[in-house]
């Protein structure tokens, strides 16, 4: 489970680095370049040292970057002016193991242990007990049903997107082939570019989508605006689609999705310390709680 570990740290210290380019650039316009800059990193190493485009079962990773990398992260920055970043989180990270050992089930015929089951439940408790909002949300009733509706899809986005991967892998062993992390993560992005562009020129062409929610608005401009956001995107890339994604295309070539990402879902735990050292914010004694339970559970 080391890869499923590294992934976590690698998407925690991304999801910091996000906040910060976000801030800058805006949702969709941060998460665009952050793909475009990985899809390079990818590209070099995917070409010049895994299989490029090969590897037998591209087609099924570039299906699965267009549900994880594409409708996956669309949605989830639809849920996040609309629940707040705690719920969003807390939906998407505890919804998708889940969705993903469900549709594994259905499809690939993987069945878990009773440990492995019960481990996982555990994990996700934890989460639940360090993330879930003090009191109720105050929100109209329309805009919380469409906040928990895109929660949903991006938990099944990125649950279903896992179990595509799997699905990938195993096309490539029948084909005699075994893809590296990076090659996959490759394969996969080039699919969440694809749905990340069309996207935001559709959305962009629809500001209406989200006015208002203050999801997709800068706050500097020109070259200041690039200057201050080109570091925190380019650590942003590395961090979540590059070096994580690849972790993560690795965890899944070896370990069942529903094992996996229960792992991945202390992502919230585990940024904690990071939050703390980059932001200043300092956990409660909810979140250290939650925090054991999960690692009890892993």
């Amino acid at each position: 489970m080391l890869p499923a570990f590294l992934t976590t740290v690698c998407f925690s210290l991304s999801v910091v680095f996000a906040n910060q380019s976000t801030r800058l650039l805006g949702g969709l316009t941060a998460n665009f370049w952050r793909i475009v800059l990985a899809t390079l990193f990818l590209a070099v190493w995917a070409h010049g040292f895994g299989l490029g485009l090969g590897g037998g079962a591209f087609g099924v990773f570039f299906l699965s970057g267009c549900v994880g990398f594409g409708l996956g992260d669309v949605a989830m920055y639809q849920a996040l002016p609309r629940l707040g970043s705690r719920l969003t989180i807390l939906m998407v990270q505890c919804l998708a193991a889940p969705f993903a050992a469900a549709s594994e089930w259905l499809w690939l015929g993987t069945t878990l242990s009773t440990a492995q089951i019960l481990s996982g439940l555990l994990i996700l408790t934890g989460v639940a007990i360090a993330l879930a909002p003090n009191e109720h949300l105050h929100l109209p009733p329309p805009t919380l049903a469409r906040g928990i509706f895109f929660g949903t899809v991006a938990a099944f986005g990125q649950g279903f997107g896992a179990v595509l991967t799997r699905k990938a892998n195993q096309v490539a062993a029948l084909a005699g082939h075994s893809v590296d992390g990076g090659t996959a993560a490759y394969q996969r992005i080039l699919g969440g570019l694809l749905i990340a562009a069309l996207t935001m020129v559709w959305l962009k062409r629809r500001k209406s989508f989200w006015t208002g929610t203050g999801v997709d608005t800068p706050s500097a401009t020109g070259r200041d605006l690039w200057r201050r956001a080109l570091v925190w995107v380019f650590l942003n890339s590395l961090a979540g689609p590059t070096v994580g994604v690849s972790c993560y295309q690795w965890a899944l070539r070896t370990t069942p999705s529903g094992v996996v990402l229960p792992i991945v879902a202390t992502t919230p735990l585990v940024v904690i310390p990071f939050t703390l050292l980059f932001e200043g914010d300092r956990p409660g004694p909810r979140s250290v709680a939650g925090g054991v339970v999960a690692v009890v559970g892993a």
